[in-house]
C-alpha cells in the first residue's frame, strides 16, 4: 500500500482559540476537578475548573499589565509543572505566542532560540536558568521581561493586574482565530540548527480533539473511575503540550510531575494513580528492567520470565484475534495468564499506580516484544508517531485493533502517503504553518499541503505504517551499500546492559558502532555474577561483558544482511549526554558530533 486515509471525527471550531475550553469548562461545569496539583507538603490537591479559570484570568491581566500584548512571543524555560499550564494558558488568552524552551538547554540554543523568535519576555523557573538568560542578555535587544517561577512569579503578576476588568481580557480572547499562532516550537536539531515550527491555535485543537474522540477507550469517563493522567514528559516538546491541551479541552484531570528518574516518579504514580499515561518507550523499558532485576534479586527470574512469554503469547493471540486471523488465546493459555496475572501483572500495573488499562507511546521505537509484554500484562501501549511539525501524531494504534511493532494508521482526518524513495509523506489539519524567519526549509518541507516528513517507512496491507529509518541517517558504505542504522541500534538497545548504540559506516568499507552501557543494570549484572564493583574504563575491557554485548550485536546483526550486518564495534566508559551536546533535548543522538568527539574510536574500529 502507497497511501492510507483516514476520515476525519473532528475539526477545529471556526472561531476562538486554546484559551475558550477553560472559560467554557468553568461555564459548564464549575465544580469538575480538572488538575491536580502538588503542594510542597507532597500532598495533592484538586484544583476545579472555576479555579483554574480565575487563576488564568487573572495571571493573563497581570500579563497585560506588565506589557504583553496580542501577538508578542514569550518563552517559558521550566520543567513539567502546573505553573507552565496556568501560564501557557494565561498566554493564550491575551493572544500571546508560547514558545517552550528546555530546562536543559545551554546559553548558546538559549540564545538562538530568544533571539530568533524575537521575545519580548520570557518566564524561567529558577535561578539557574534566570542565569542562562542573563549570560545572553545582552544580545537580546528585544527582551523586555524577565519572571521566575520560584520568586513567585505568578503573586507578582497577579497583583500587577488586580486594577483591571475582566472585559479588558475577555476582549483579547475574543479577537483570536483558529488560525492565530499558538506556540513556536523549535525542533531538536540533530542536523543543525533548530528551527522554529508555527503552530496554530488550529493545529492544536485538530489534533487534541481527535485524539479525544478517536480514543475514547482511554479517556472515557466511567462512574468512580474518573479519567486522569499523570503528565512528566517535558511540556517543551510538542508531546506533552498536546497531551496539556487534549486534557482541557477533554476536561480530564492532570498532574504534573518534574523529575523523570524513578525514585521520584513512581511515588506519584501510586500517590496520583492515573487512569492512563503518556510516555516514551524508555519509561516502559525501565519499567520492565526493574521488574526483572526485582525478580533476579529474589531468586525468581525463571517464573518471571515465564510470566512474560505467556503474557507475549496471550497478547499475540488476542492481537490475532482482533485482525480476524486466530481464535483468541486457548483455555489453557488463559489459565496460565490468569496465574501469573496474580503473581506478576497485577504488580507491574501497580508500579504505574495500580489504575492504568492504557498508554500512549511515542517519541521513538517501541520494541514489538515489550509492547506484546505490557498488552499481556493488562496495559495496552498505544504507539505512534509524528514531529513537532504534525503537532504530535500524524498515526497511532488503535485500541481496538492494535499492531505492535508498528506505528499504527494514519490518525482521522490525515493521510499517510510513501513517495518513490520510501519517504512518509502526510497531510492533514495538524500540519504546522512553516519554519519561522525560514522559508527555504519550509518550501523544502512543504508541498502543497503534503508535509515530507524526512523519515522512510512502509505501509502494511491495512494502512499501518513501520518506520525504517531517516532519510538523511543513511549510511553509504565504500562498498555502495545503502544501510539504515535505526533498526540495528534499536535492536542492540534491546539487551538489558546497553544504554545507547550509534552505528558508523559511512564511506567506510563495513558497518560498526559504539555501545554505552546503562549503569544500574551493569550494577545489578555484576551483583549477580558476585563481580567487584569496576571503574568504567574497567568495564569496558570486562570479557564477560563484552560476551553479553556480543549477544545483542548478534540479535541485530538477524534482522539484516551479511553486508549491512554490525562487524565491530567498541564500548565506551561513558554515555552520550545532552551536557556534552551529544543529545539533543529530546534525547535523540547527535551523530555527527559523536563521531566527531569519539573520532579516534571510531578510526580504531577500522584499523586492520
Amino acid at each position: 500500500m502507497r497511501e492510507f486515509t483516514n476520515p476525519a471525527v473532528a475539526t477545529p471550531p471556526p472561531v476562538g482559540g486554546l484559551a475558550d475550553a477553560v472559560f467554557d469548562n468553568a461555564r459548564d461545569d464549575a465544580r469538575h476537578v480538572v488538575f491536580g496539583r502538588k503542594g510542597a507538603d507532597g500532598r495533592w490537591r484538586d484544583v476545579t475548573a472555576a479555579q483554574f479559570r480565575d487563576e488564568v484570568q487573572r495571571l493573563a491581566k497581570g500579563l497585560l499589565a506588565q506589557g504583553v500584548r496580542f501577538g508578542d512571543r514569550v518563552a517559558i524555560m521550566s520543567r513539567t509543572r502546573y505553573e507552565w499550564t496556568l501560564f501557557d494558558f494565561a498566554l493564550w488568552t491575551v493572544g500571546a505566542q508560547v514558545v517552550p524552551v528546555y530546562p536543559t538547554s545551554s546559553a548558546e540554543q538559549v540564545l538562538w532560540m530568544l533571539h530568533d523568535s524575537g521575545v519580548s519576555a520570557a518566564m524561567v523557573e529558577h535561578e539557574d536558568h534566570a542565569m542562562t538568560i542573563g549570560s545572553v542578555v545582552d544580545r537580546l535587544p528585544q527582551l523586555r521581561r524577565l519572571w521566575q517561577l520560584d520568586a513567585d512569579a505568578v503573586g507578582e503578576l497577579t497583583a500587577a493586574g488586580e486594577h483591571l476588568d475582566d472585559e479588558v481580557v475577555d476582549r483579547h480572547r475574543r479577537a483570536i482565530t483558529p488560525d492565530s499562532i499558538a506556540t513556536i516550537i523549535y525542533t531538536s536539531g540533530t542536523t543543525g540548527r533548530p528551527k522554529g515550527c508555527l503552530i496554530s491555535h488550529a493545529n492544536l485543537m485538530f489534533e487534541a480533539d481527535t485524539v479525544i474522540a478517536r480514543w475514547d477507550p482511554v479517556f472515557r469517563r466511567r462512574r468512580g473511575d474518573e479519567p486522569a493522567t499523570l503528565l512528566f514528559l517535558p511540556l517543551a516538546h510538542v508531546f506533552g503540550r498536546m497531551v496539556e491541551v487534549a486534557c482541557v479541552r477533554g476536561r480530564i484531570k492532570i498532574g504534573h510531575q518534574p523529575n523523570l528518574n524513578a525514585t521520584a516518579l513512581l511515588p506519584d504514580l501510586a500517590a496520583f494513580r492515573p487512569t492512563f499515561i503518556l510516555a516514551v518507550p524508555y519509561i516502559f523499558e525501565k519499567i520492565f528492567q526493574a521488574g526483572l532485576r526485582k525478580a533476579e534479586r529474589s531468586g525468581k527470574d525463571g517464573p518471571f520470565e515465564k510470566a512474560v512469554d505467556v503474557a507475549v503469547r496471550y497478547a499475540e493471540a488476542l492481537e490475532a484475534k482482533s485482525f480476524g486471523r486466530g481464535p483468541g488465546p486457548s483455555a489453557a493459555l488463559r489459565m496460565q495468564h490468569q496465574l501469573y496475572d496474580k503473581l506478576v501483572y497485577a504488580k507491574v500495573r501497580e508500579a504505574m499506580g495500580g489504575r492504568v488499562r492504557y498508554a500512549m507511546s511515542g517519541g521513538s521505537a517501541m520494541d514489538r516484544r515489550l509492547g506484546l509484554f505490557f498488552f499481556g500484562a493488562g496495559v495496552s501501549v498505544l504507539e505512534g508517531y509524528g514531529l513537532t511539525e504534525t503537532t504530535a501524531a500524524i498515526t497511532a494504534n488503535p485500541p481496538e485493533r492494535t499492531r505492535f511493532g508498528t506505528v499504527g494508521q494514519a490518525i482521522p482526518g490525515t493521510t499517510v502517503h510513501i513517495a518513490e524513495d520510501g519517504e512518509v509523506w502526510v497531510k492533514g489539519g495538524n500540519i504546522f504553518q512553516g519554519y519561522l524567519n525560514n522559508p527555504k526549509a519550509t518550501d523544502e518541507t512543504l508541498h502543497e499541503g503534503w508535509l515530507a516528513t524526512g523519515d522512510l517507512g512502509s505501509l502494511d496491507e491495512d494502512g499501518y505504517l513501520t518506520i525504517t529509518g531517516r532519510k538523511k541517517e543513511i549510511l553509504v558504505t565504500s562498498g555502495g551499500k545503502s544501510v539504515s542504522p535505526a533498526q540495528l541500534e534499536e535492536r542492540v538497545r534491546d539487551h538489558p546492559l546497553v544504554a545507547q548504540c550509534i552505528v558508523v559506516g559511512n564511506d567506510r568499507p563495513y558497518i560498526a558502532a559504539l555501545v554505552t552501557l546503562d549503569s544500574d543494570a551493569v550494577e545489578h549484572w555484576l551483583a549477580m555474577r558476585e563481580k567487584p564493583s569496576l571503574s568504567p574504563a574497567e568495564l569496558v575491557r570486562d570479557p564477560d561483558l563484552e560476551t553479553e554485548v556480543r549477544r545483542a550485536v548478534v540479535a541485530a546483526n538477524t534482522l539484516v544482511s551479511q553486508a549491512e550486518s554490525i562487524r565491530t564495534f567498541r564500548i565506551l566508559a561513558h554515555q552520550f549526554s545532552e551536557e556534552h551536546g551529544l543529545l539533543t533535548p529530546s534525547l535523540k543522538l547527535k551523530r555527527k558530533a559523536i563521531e566527531g568527539v569519539y573520532a579516534a574510536e571510531v578510526e580504531a574500529l577500522y584499523r586492520s
